[in-house]
């Protein structure tokens, strides 16, 4: 008879003692960090998406395509969930039995559409806006993860590992946006401290990296019928960006918001306008002016002095991931050979 999670829980939980969690701790080679650089430089070279909003019919395609692509990395969280300590320290969030949400991002829905009704120089438009994380070139989700379970790629695309993530929510609060979107139940904190540390794990957009790692196009593109978006080498975006803005007459968003991003907005009405007229709040991105986190000084010398810490989290807990997986394994196998 297989073992079931709970069966080896106290046994894998003992197991991770014996490294040194929740006690000492240990230190983890640099060979163990892989993957996690920090404060990235920006490249001209990275992928950029440019959207252009006078296209946007508002079909909800992409929102489900985005669904359909990533469905295997949603969360499917183990109830009840754990009791925080202190209690008032962190609410679980559980969006399990809601996924079928679409007008918020939730760890189920990592894109949206917003939809603005705005009077400009006399013509009446409707804008339809399709929101997702913004993928900046300095993000600070990645910069000040105190896990270093958040990461921006060469490509430009900055993904949360799940098998790293811990879901204390620090990328949700540090972004401009508050794009990331935390599930309860799931991630690694279930194992190691699930009174004590994180909640979860958080979701966002990834652009589809499944797909870029093989030459394809994220979901999200192919299958618009109105070609909204262009995706492409971040020089070659800015310069669509800004004919196309010449063009219409129009207003770019994303191209100096936060420093930077690898996601530009054409709109032939201004952003202001568009802010007021969309719908915000949790899980509703806004559309305001926003200066670049990262040059906060505060900020910037948190982040350095953090990257060492989070080089050795990630590292740790990615070799604790490991171990855990080889010890499900190994309970499986046992399992079924006394069944």
């Amino acid at each position: 008879m297989k073992k079931s999670r709970k069966d080896s829980g106290v046994s894998r939980r003992s197991f991770l003692k014996t490294l040194g969690v929740g006690g000492a701790g240990m230190l983890v080679p640099a060979t163990a960090v892989a993957g996690q650089e920090r404060l990235p430089a920006p490249s001209d070279d990275e992928l950029a998406t440019l959207f252009d909003l006078s296209k946007c019919i508002g079909c909800g395609a992409c929102v489900e395509a985005c669904r359909e692509s990533n469905a295997e990395k949603f969360p499917e969280p183990e109830k009840p969930f754990p009791p925080m300590s202190p209690s008032r320290r962190a609410k679980p969030e559980d969006w399990s039995e809601k996924r079928d949400i679409d007008d918020r991002l939730t760890p189920y829905n990592w894109l949206m559409l917003q939809t603005a009704e705005v009077s400009y120089k006399g013509e009446d438009y409707e804008i339809n806006i399709p929101r997702r994380c913004m993928h900046c070139q300095n993000p600070p989700c990645a910069n000040m993860c105190p896990f270093g379970a958040a990461s921006k790629q060469e490509n430009g695309l900055t993904r949360i590992y799940d098998n790293l993530c811990m879901g204390g929510a620090k990328c949700r609060a540090v972004c401009p946006w508050h794009i990331p979107q935390r599930q309860s139940g799931v991630g690694l904190y279930l194992d190691l401290m699930p009174r004590f540390a994180g909640n979860g794990v958080m979701y966002k957009c990834d652009r589809c990296y499944q797909l870029l790692e093989k030459g394809e196009t994220p979901a999200c593109i192919s299958v618009c019928p109105e070609d909204v978006q262009t995706i492409g080498p971040r020089r070659r975006m800015v310069a669509k960006a800004h004919e196309l803005a010449r063009e219409m007459d129009g207003f770019i968003y994303g191209l100096e918001e936060n420093g930077g991003t690898n996601t530009f907005y054409v709109s032939p009405v201004p952003f202001d306008l568009l802010n007021k007229g969309v719908e915000k709040g949790k899980g509703k991105p806004h559309f305001k002016p926003v200066k670049d986190v990262m040059a906060d000084e505060t900020n910037l010398a948190a982040a350095t002095l953090m990257a060492p810490i989070a080089g050795v989290a990630a590292g740790f807990l990615g070799l604790g991931a490991k171990l855990l997986a080889t010890r499900d394994d190994k309970d499986g196998k046992e399992g079924t050979d006394e069944s």
